[in-house]
């Protein structure tokens, strides 16, 4: 015990000194040349390796792009904290551009030159070491450094700097009391937020203890409209910039014209967050911070490892999570590695056999055979939450019923993009037109679908549907068939998607949704494919999805939805989003049209336009689209939406 309480001592007294530093360092590069040695031979002397095409060819191997954060980085490439790893610029400049590249050569010629003091102060070269890249051909750690998207983008700049100097800002401008009134404001906008597939809620705003990766992605998805009006615009110039930026580098495929878009995201950013210097919140620091910094280096990074899209650090953190947090939590806490190796272990034995059963065929298809019932549906969750619910029939039809609930996700397989309506029907609801025009309050529904029915039939109209005399219109059919939601398909390759590329997403309106209230999703419409962006697009409210059968033999999926109309002819100059308004008649109400289903492309996301004001408490998520008159279409929803709706 003494010996030991000795060791322990000495650990925490020399665990800062300079000298036990030095030899960790050294220690770290040694194990990583000791690990990789194996595969020197391979680096020097060709392999005959059969490639995926058959043809067997004569191969040598490298060491490839290593993913680390900022501190790793700093360790990897023996330099000095505060200090880039990728190129030579001060550490006092770093806001000034990029200097000439770091490699071995240049460092090995200052070696030769300069005592380790100039080496540390001027060049930012921590002298005594040397990196593990350097026992290897073709090996240099300053060029194998590859981008960082979590720590560099997301928890670096908008987290750790751009939504705490925005606090700070706040601080400076109305004092700690005004700030915290505002940062309220803040929250409750950010609360009130409407929902939407794949998007996370904040039912307190920014209130949680520790921020996480997938925080910091979820926030930056709904904090730019939450700010816009509280902060001066350039602030929110400087943020819609680096949001830009952020999103063009996390896109899937990136090409020429994307490159150009980067870089002008980039300029458009540093050109404006000089504000936050303005106004006193980086005096007298300024902008010398390397993960900003970092951020010059994407264009050309990109150039050499491809898009980093999901190539950086946050793949270790995940499989962090998976291998030892979850398992850590399913443990009692005493001695808990040997229970984490176990779950592990026995989750990998579980996965196996899901393959091996998925590969002989044994999990297609169901046990229990269900009776086909058209009219049976999963609308407003009933029964869904009922715990004395045991027929096993109406058990069978409760989880189909949770199914068809997702929100989407991956598509497999080769699928065409389309919007098709729910397979399950609404039960309990009305099916004749004059009924379902009653229960939801819309009594021109029947001229609505006759107009719809005189623009389909009459391929060569001019007019608008509203436009139409509904005097010359077809009759209106007598039944409908009323669905709680329709799936929209369609290629995102850059959001979480199938391994063509292709993504699923619920489109719902249903008078209650899961219990509570109504429901009514918007979608983006292809109003004119000749025009880019959402100059080609318009925005509507979902009422009613439906379907009958014409008499020409034809069934015509449809939607009754509510227009809106964009503010202005460009999008808005501070957070470069569009701005859109319910379109109202001369009597104050909302413009409502039939519409095929095959001019939908997917869901839109709208938040609501606060300005300078602020919101009332007792606003919920849920009734945002009613209480807003104007409203933000929300472009950073996800990366399909961002590609879309510029």
């Amino acid at each position: 015990l003494t010996r030991d309480s000795a060791t322990n001592s000495a650990d925490r007294e020399f665990a800062k000194h300079p000298h036990f530093r030095k030899f960790r360092r050294q220690l770290f590069h040694a194990s990583l040349r000791t690990v990789l040695e194996s595969l020197r031979p391979a680096m020097t002397v060709p392999e005959i390796v059969r490639c995926a095409d058959g043809h067997f060819r004569r191969m040598i191997y490298g060491l490839g792009p290593y993913i680390a954060d900022y501190p790793e980085q700093v360790l990897l490439a023996c330099i000095v904290q505060g200090w880039c790893a990728k190129c030579t610029s001060h550490r006092t400049e770093l806001d000034h551009g990029n200097g000439p590249r770091r490699c071995h050569e240049h460092t090995q010629a200052l070696l030769q030159a300069l005592d380790l003091k100039v080496l540390w102060e001027e060049y930012g070269i921590v002298g005594d070491l040397v990196p593990f890249t350097t026992a290897f051909p073709r090996a240099d750690i300053h060029d194998m450094l590859s981008p960082d998207l979590l720590h560099q983008i997301i928890k670096g700049t908008f987290k750790d700097h751009l939504v705490t100097w925005v606090g700070h800002y706040l601080e400076l401008t109305h004092g700690q009391a005004g700030a915290a009134i505002i940062l309220a404001d803040i929250d409750r906008r950010i609360a009130v937020v409407p929902s939407f597939p794949g998007l996370r809620r904040f039912p307190e705003g920014r209130g949680f203890k520790q921020w996480t990766g997938d925080d910091s992605k979820a926030l930056m998805k709904v904090y730019l409209p939450a700010i816009a009006g509280h902060v001066p615009a350039q602030m929110v110039r400087a943020l819609s910039a680096f949001m830009d930026f952020c999103y063009l580098v996390r896109r899937d495929i990136i090409t020429t014209d994307t490159l150009v878009q980067i870089e002008d995201a980039l300029e458009r950013f540093h050109r404006d967050r000089v504000i936050f210097e303005d106004i006193g919140v980086r005096l007298p620091d300024g902008f010398s911070l390397p993960r900003q910094h970092s951020m010059m280096h994407y264009p050309f990074l990109i150039q050499q490892f491809g898009a980093p899209n999901g190539l950086c650090s946050s793949i270790t953190e995940s499989k962090h999570i998976k291998a030892v947090k979850e398992p850590y939590r399913r443990s009692n806490r005493y001695e808990a590695l040997g229970q984490m190796l176990i779950t592990n272990q026995r989750l990998e034995k579980l996965a196996a056999a899901r393959a091996d059963f998925a590969s002989r065929g044994m999990l297609n298809g169901s046990c229990i055979r269900v009776p086909a019932d058209e009219e049976e549906d999963i609308w407003a969750g009933l029964g869904l939450e009922d715990d004395r619910v045991h027929d096993p029939m109406e058990l069978i039809d409760a989880q189909a019923a949770v199914r068809e609930d997702d929100d989407g996700g991956p598509v497999d397989g080769d699928v065409l993009g389309e919007v098709t309506l729910a397979k399950r029907k609404v039960r309990g609801f009305p099916n004749t037109t004059e009924g379902i025009a009653d229960a939801i309050e819309t009594p021109q529904l029947g001229d609505l679908i006759r107009r719809f029915l005189y623009v389909q039939v009459n391929a060569d109209v001019d007019l608008g549907g509203d436009e139409l005399d509904v005097n010359i219109c077809p009759p209106c059919p007598a039944r409908l068939s009323v669905f709680p939601s329709a799936l929209a398909v369609f290629y995102a390759p850059s959001d979480l998607s199938g391994v063509k590329g292709m993504k699923r997403e619920r489109l719902r309106s249903c008078l209650s949704w899961r219990g509570g209230p109504a429901c009514h999703d918007c979608a983006f419409v292809v109003d004119n494919d000749a025009l880019p962006g959402f100059r080609g697009l318009a925005v509507v409210r979902i009422h009613l999805l439906f379907s009958f059968k014409h008499d020409n033999g034809i069934v015509y999926p449809c939607a009754l939805v509510s227009w809106f109309v964009r503010s202005k002819d460009t999008p808005c100059e501070e957070t470069g989003m569009w701005i859109v308004e319910p379109h109202m008649d001369d009597q104050g109400l909302l413009v409502k049209s039939v519409v095929h289903l095959d001019c939908m492309l997917r869901a839109a996301h709208l938040i609501g336009v606060s300005g300078p004001h602020f919101i009332p408490r007792t606003l919920t998520y849920t009734d945002s689209l009613d209480a807003f008159n104007a409203f933000y279409v929300n472009k950073y929803a996800d990366h399909h939406a961002h590609e879309i709706a510029f």
